[in-house]
């Protein structure tokens, strides 16, 4: 346990801080431990959890990208434009598309910041202007509700009838858990993983280390920029139509919830597990708030009062607080 501890402490006082609001909501809503609740959960921030493990990606390697959500409904409005176009696809079709589209736009931001040399959180700025600005004048802010049978029909991989309405899971959560997977194999079990974290952490000890200031900046921007492609489909999966401006203004809490989870603004920090346990711990908060009757206008109140109260004890060890304490040997 105390390894653990001394291993991941960020994720470990997360993880307290999560079974509290648990605890709390589970005797405040007899409706939050319901199945159907839980599974809503799920479902319902698959796409934020996509996201995030880009975003990680990005952070691991000293970036910053707030220009994904963008991204996602630029790739969202041409994959689903172009499938329409070519008589609906499939899903192989539409995975590759996206994630070709999203890696593409990805590398826009890796190719400026590289090339200009320019710090990534004003290029992504730009990037998120000049991305939406061209989508909007493009589709003059038209949505597209007709979208191809195979991605608009929900598909169920579990579903179980409980007292209180149907309980299920859905294809994003797969996709979600299929994301996690991979991008925890990238980072904790490859070669290109360590060399993210060491040019995050020190990135002219990592240039004279040998290792290709450009192919991590691309990696990891590449990847962000797939991941928003994913989300962006699944997204449009979920809702059955795709609305250009719909996930504008989402990035911000994402961006919160992943550095919550122990990402280092700097660099060099993170995990997969903090950002399942950020992201879950923000959308617990949020829909303990909602099952409570509290006014949703309340929400980003009590999300900053969580995220600052993690902050500001991130200095404690909870492995010291925890071990059990020697007696003096005289």
């Amino acid at each position: 346990m105390r390894d653990f501890l001394r291993a991941y402490p960020a994720e470990a006082k997360l993880l307290a801080v999560l079974v509290l609001i648990v605890g709390f909501l589970s005797v405040a809503s007899p409706q939050f431990l319901t199945l159907g609740n839980l599974t809503s959960l799920l479902n319902n921030n698959a796409v934020n959890l996509i996201w995030a493990v880009g975003l990680l990606v990005v952070l691991i390697a000293g970036g910053i990208d707030i220009s994904f959500a963008v991204a996602a409904s630029v790739v969202q409005f041409v994959a689903v434009s172009v499938l329409i176009g070519m008589g609906g696809g499939n899903w192989a079709l539409g995975f590759a598309l996206v994630i070709v589209l999203g890696i593409g736009l990805g590398l826009v931001n890796a190719a400026l910041i590289h090339g200009f040399r320019i710090i990534s959180i004003v290029v992504t700025i730009s990037t998120f202007n000049a991305f939406f600005g061209l989508l909007m004048f493009f589709t003059g802010g038209r949505s597209i509700y007709s979208l191809p049978d195979w991605l608009s029909q929900p598909i169920y991989l579990w579903e179980y009838q409980t007292e209180t309405g149907w309980a299920d899971i859905r294809l994003p959560v797969a996709v979600m858990v299929a994301c996690l997977i991979a991008t925890w194999a990238l980072i904790r079990h490859t070669t290109t993983g360590r060399q993210l974290y060491a040019f995050g952490d020190n990135p002219e000890g990592a240039r004279r280390a040998g290792i290709n200031i450009w192919l991590m900046q691309a990696i990891a921007f590449g990847w962000c920029g797939m991941m928003a492609g994913i989300a962006g489909l699944m997204q449009a999966h979920i809702t059955r139509e795709v609305v250009p401006n719909a996930l504008i203004g989402r990035e911000l809490d994402v961006l919160a919830a992943v550095v919550l989870g122990g990402a280092r603004l700097g660099g060099g920090r993170g995990s997969v597990l903090g950002c399942v346990l950020g992201v879950m711990l923000v959308a617990v908060a949020q829909n303990g708030l909602n099952l409570l009757g509290v006014s949703p206008y309340a929400f980003k109140m009590v999300v900053g009062i969580i995220i600052l109260a993690a902050i500001s004890t991130s200095n404690i060890d909870l492995a010291a607080i925890l071990a059990p304490k020697r007696r003096d040997r005289e």
